[in-house]
Order: structure tokens, then sequence, then C-alpha cells
């Protein structure tokens, strides 16, 4: 009767571990579909406001599970000059990891490539859900990649304190 307990003990523990990993690797996951218009913005240091730029071959996926799991690819035409002079650069960028399978989105190697000053950030768009800011991080050949990262007000709020003078009013639960 023990061995039985036991296997049954262990084999339950194998399959919820089997299972939890399944549900946090590729089940909440969805593809984004490209619309050909609007899916990579960067924010104009003119106008404050987030505007599509030219793209090509986009890849992203997203999860409802969380506002932190949307990492896409691209590929862009435009210079670091224009870039750089046109859209609102982002201090702080930290990518964060892709699931293995999503095999475009490689955060070591986009992180190192804004160490070393071979990638560049910028805002995407702020606040694209209360808190949490979208990120652009392009490299000098063109290759770009894109994820949501928490922002400054989001951390304190999210932290459960009082929401900073300079933050905007978190939305109504």
């Amino acid at each position: 009767m023990g061995k039985f307990l036991s296997i049954l003990i262990v084999g339950s523990a194998l399959i919820a571990g089997v299972a939890l990993y399944y549900l946090q690797v590729y089940h909440f996951y969805e593809e984004v579909r490209p619309t050909g218009e609007d899916d990579v913005q960067l924010t104009s240091l003119v106008s404050g406001e987030a505007e599509p730029i030219l793209y090509s071959g986009f890849e992203g996926i997203d999860a409802n599970s969380s506002p932190i799991r949307y990492r896409a690819c691209f590929t862009t035409s435009l210079s670091r000059d224009t870039l750089g002079g046109t859209y609102e650069p982002y201090e702080d960028a930290v990518p964060l990891e892709a699931p293995g399978w999503f095999e475009c989105f490689d955060a070591g190697e986009v992180g190192a490539g804004l160490s070393d000053g071979t990638a560049h950030a910028y805002l995407g768009q702020r606040d694209v859900i209360y808190g949490i800011d979208r990120i652009v991080a392009i490299f000098e050949d063109g290759r770009g990649f894109v994820w949501h990262q928490i922002n400054r007000c989001g951390e304190v709020v999210f932290d459960g304190q009082p929401v900073p003078e300079d933050c905007p009013a978190p939305p109504e639960r």
C-alpha cells in the first residue's frame, strides 16, 4: 500500500509539473496578427503621440494572463539618425525573456545590444496598459524588438503605494 501511495503522489506531482510548465510556456500565448499598418509604433519627440513606422517581417505573441508577456520582432529600413532625431528614447529599457519557442526574440542579445550601443531603445507607447510601456529596441542593421515593461508609475501603484503626483490616476477597477 505504501508503494502504491508513493507512486500515486510522485505521478500526480509529475503530471502537475508538466501541466504547469505547459500552461506557462505555451498555452496562454497567442500569435499577434499584424495589421500591416500600426503594429510597430514609436512616440514622436514633437507630438508626444505614438506614430507607426515603416517595418516588415513582423512576428508577435501576447497573452491575456499578464500585461508584460507581449513580444514582437520586425525589421525596418529607417536609419539610426532618423530614429534618434524623431522618436523618444527610452532610458532603462530591460528586455524580458520570451518563451524559448519564440525564436526571433532573444532578450540576451537585445540587452547586450542596448549595453554596447549597437541597439537603441525607444518609447513605443506610454501606458499601453496603465503602468505598462511598450518598448521598441532597434539595432543598427534594422532588426527590431518590442516588449512591455512596467514603468515608474506602475511599479509604485502595483506595489500598493499612493500614486505619485506626476503620474496619471489609475483606472477604476
